[in-house]
């Protein structure tokens, strides 16, 4: 895990999630990218370059956030990208190959009642990179203990849980699993994938309507620094993760959220 993509927008908790990143960066030896996309309009018969202006001001932007964290020798790139939050994310991987993009998780929200907000909410909905979500004014800890919840132990993709894989590696963190058991579960959901099975510290099954239900019932049992979830194209939060933000009352979590993709 090399390239971490840290999306910076105007919000009082933009700089707390920053340093989250470079602080996380400096456990693992990571560049970070930092990057606000920005668009412009331009109307008939204007001779300012409006692009160029608006360019210029979020580069200043982003430089003025960078200069207000402590840096830690890590290696910080600034890039003011033309477009949306979606598209650039993908302009940006697909040139310099990004590993993890850690984001705040209301975002530009305001809303108490919202946990992960636009541009956190439609990373995770829109792109096939792996996210971890901050907590609004969360600060870095190591991490030791992880909560990985999920309803089926089938893991087809050969790369879904790299992310997870480095990170215990790296911290030398406990994984404790949590198979929910949901309405219409089968005997084949039950069955740890392999490199489940050699993650696993512990493993709890329960059952639940929902698998957020079963974090809730079992979170403060685990007392995890990080929780880590897997969303698929069918299954996992299927209907939550269709859309762009999501409540606090569907799926919220008080530490970092991993959001692996199982594609």
């Amino acid at each position: 895990m090399k390239h971490i993509l840290v999306p910076i927008g105007f919000t009082e908790s933009a700089k707390t999630t920053l340093q989250y990143a470079i602080d996380f960066a400096s456990e693992i030896d990571a560049k970070i990218f930092v990057f606000r996309a920005y668009s412009a309009q331009t109307t008939a018969g204007t001779i300012i370059n409006i692009d160029g202006i608006i360019a210029r001001e979020t580069n200043l932007y982003l430089r003025t956030m960078v200069n207000s964290v402590d840096r830690k020798n890590v290696d910080v790139k600034l890039i003011a990208a033309k477009g949306s939050v979606i598209d650039s994310a993908e302009a940006i991987d697909n040139e310099l190959g990004i590993d993890l993009i850690i984001v705040g998780a209301k975002s530009n929200s305001i809303k108490e009642e919202i946990f992960l907000g636009k541009t956190a909410g439609s990373l995770v909905k829109q792109t096939d990179l792996p996210i971890l979500a901050v907590p609004d004014g969360f600060k870095y800890a190591s991490i030791n203990n992880i909560l990985m919840a999920f309803k089926s132990g089938i893991v087809k993709s050969k790369t879904a849980l790299k992310p997870l894989q480095f990170i215990v590696d790296k911290f030398n963190a406990d994984v404790n699993l949590l198979l929910v058991k949901t309405p219409n579960y089968t005997d084949e959901d039950l069955i740890l994938n392999k490199d489940l099975e050699q993650l696993k510290t512990s493993l709890t099954v329960t059952e639940n309507a929902t698998t957020f239900q079963g974090v809730l019932e079992h979170f403060q049992k685990h007392q995890p620094d990080m929780l880590c979830v897997i969303t698929r194209k069918r299954g996992f939060f299927k209907k939550l993760w269709e859309k762009n933000t999501i409540l606090k009352e569907e799926f919220h979590a008080t530490v970092p959220l991993l959001v692996l993709k199982g594609k």
